[in-house]
């Protein structure tokens, strides 16, 4: 079983859908796109240096890295199917990982919260320690959560 805690992941070009998705649910999840990385080559060196399991459509990256999974669908809701079938924990629990950057998030105990949000003295509230993004569970929580598989 593929477990958040201790699965660092790396996703392709070609798997841009999963990225925020995995993200949310708590993998640390490196995305070719966001280092302008499209080269194989390039892909396969920074699975191996960093030590992620690389994700991918592509069969020939696929056999070619160290630690991969092979994904075959082409829809990203079919795709978290497949990584639910290959054993990976897909559970949203409290907010740890930036669906934007990758960063870790703390949580936010007094002091100014999101402009556009819940005040974090009234409700939880987390921030990207990177980027400074802010995190609640709200409306969009519960629309991924109804696209997990079961």
């Amino acid at each position: 079983m593929a477990r958040p805690a201790d699965t660092r992941l790396l996703l392709d070009v070609m798997l841009g859908g999963l990225v925020s998705i995995l993200r949310m649910v708590g993998y640390d999840t490196a995305y070719a796109l966001d280092r302008d990385i499209e080269a194989d080559e390039a892909i396969l060196a920074w699975a191996e240096q960093e030590g992620r399991l690389l994700l991918t459509r592509d069969v020939d990256v696929a056999e070619r890295a160290g630690d991969s999974l092979l994904l075959k669908e082409l829809d990203p809701q079919d795709q978290l199917a497949e990584l639910a079938d290959a054993g990976f924990e897909l559970e949203l629990t409290e907010p740890t990982r930036c669906s934007r950057c990758n960063g870790p998030l703390a949580r936010v105990e007094s002091g100014p919260g999101p402009e556009a949000g819940p005040d974090p003295t009234d409700e939880r509230v987390w921030q990207c320690r990177d980027c400074g993004q802010f995190y609640w569970i709200g409306s969009h929580w519960e629309h991924l959560r109804a696209q997990l598989p079961d």
